[in-house]
């Protein structure tokens, strides 16, 4: 980056950081669907001379088969290397000279790519990002080289206690579903993964009617429009992505023991949870927080830590999805009190369900989630990613406006309703590794 792009950077960053209150002041989320069928969600704000763009596809881990597993990470992770006929190092100075950022995200429902540019340099860097969406070119060379460094990634990911537990519980809660799959997929699907299949991903996720695009920051209704239809227009015109299949619930427990050299046993459990707009998604939110979201104040921690000393850290969390996301409790523990530590999770979450919160727990949950919020929101990096969540996952446009609303509202009753309803320890899928 030369020393011009350098310092639009810097001011781009201090921009970014002194301002962010103020779009959320004044957030108001518009939108419309472009001809070519993307869903468009917009901002405007003018506090920055700024434009954040995030451009969001139904192509992520999930839309592997299994034996091309790790065909939509690398598609994604290839697409930003090479495009529009451009080399590695003139594309990414392409960006790097007018200060712009190029980034994005993966995950086992979407594949994204964001743009952040000050507004001056808004065309250039449009140029640029268009060639990464509708032009990445796939070079067999480049494939090689980066199939080496995943399968290096992979390699090493198998000795790691972490990952070896994370990739035995997807499996575990999730079976033959698509969510089962490794999103960075498996050493020997990635190392045979071909250009054209590749291509074939490419054409067929990466749709304009499967893309949502969000947009935020100093431009009108009418200059975004004209953004978003240059966006959608250069995507490939095919149908849009089916859905997701559903999960199926868990109906008996499981456990599955792994040996590894770690001083430590590294201890998962769970099972499938909720969905993004799931009725239930606040009652589950906030009664997790008491159970085990809630840090040094969780019941899990209380029981687990505090009262017994049996793990450093336990937590558990609902990570919502297209499709039921999981329900995971984690924590690591001696080996030899792995065993002690496992039943004590188990009672407290069974003792949780079918006893439920307090008014006490509840009241200090609330205060603890609606003052946290603003730290939610406190940048438009943050803001840009909740526009996202709302337009990929359909959720109502005032999801922002109304979330302290809908924790404020969540009473003891529907806590106590929806875990009873919907967690079930008896049913636990349960990862051990480093197990005597």
């Amino acid at each position: 980056m030369n020393v011009f792009g350098f310092f639009k950077t810097v001011l781009l960053a201090l921009l970014l950081q002194g301002y962010a209150a103020s779009v959320w002041a004044a957030l108001n989320i518009q939108h419309w669907t472009t001809p070519e069928g993307s869903e468009v969600y917009f901002v405007e704000n003018h506090t920055l001379p700024m434009m954040d763009i995030s451009v969001n596809f139904h192509a992520g881990s999930a839309y592997d088969a299994p034996e091309t597993s790790g065909a939509a990470a690398v598609t994604h992770h290839l697409m930003p290397l090479v495009a529009g006929g451009l080399e590695e190092e003139t594309l990414t100075n392409r960006f790097a000279d007018i200060g712009a950022v190029l980034g994005g995200s993966f995950d086992a429902d979407r594949a994204s790519f964001k743009l952040r540019t000050l507004t001056s340099e808004q065309q250039a860097a449009l140029d640029a990002f268009t060639l990464v969406l509708h032009k990445p070119d796939f070079p067999q060379s480049v494939l090689a080289r980066e199939q080496a460094r995943i399968i290096a990634a992979l390699q090493e990911a198998e000795t790691e206690p972490d990952s070896i537990a994370q990739k035995a519980f997807m499996r575990s809660v999730y079976g033959m579903h698509p969510y089962s799959l490794d999103q960075n997929g498996e050493i020997s699907t990635v190392q045979s993964l071909t250009v054209a299949q590749l291509r074939q991903f490419y054409q067929t996720y990466y749709t304009a009617k499967s893309a949502v695009i969000a947009i935020m920051g100093d431009l009108s209704s009418a200059e975004a429009k004209q953004i978003a239809e240059r966006l959608s227009a250069g995507l490939p015109q095919g149908p849009a992505v089916a859905a997701i299949p559903p999960v199926t619930a868990l109906n008996m427990p499981t456990v599955k023991k792994l040996p590894h050299p770690a001083m430590q046993a590294h201890i998962l459990l769970g099972q499938p949870g909720n969905m993004r707009g799931d009725p239930d998604f606040f009652p589950l939110y906030v009664g997790n927080y008491i159970l085990g979201g809630g840090g040094f104040v969780s019941r899990l921690t209380e029981e687990v830590r505090e009262k017994r000393g049996l793990a450093y850290s336990v937590y558990s969390y609902f990570m919502p999805m297209s499709q039921l996301g999981p329900f995971q409790i984690g924590l690591q523990t001696k080996k030899e009190q792995a065993d002690e530590a496992l039943t004590l999770v188990k009672d407290t979450v069974q003792q949780f369900v079918d006893k439920g919160v307090t008014e006490k727990e509840l009241a200090a949950a609330k205060d603890n989630l609606i003052g946290g919020f603003p730290l939610r929101i406190d940048s438009n990096s943050k803001i840009l990613e909740y526009l996202n969540m709302i337009g990929f996952y359909k959720l109502p446009l005032d999801y922002l406006d109304s979330f302290n609303q809908h924790v404020s509202e969540v009473t003891v009753q529907q806590i106590n309703d929806a875990f009873k309803r919907r967690i079930h320890p008896d049913r636990f899928a349960t990862v051990i590794v480093g197990a005597e």
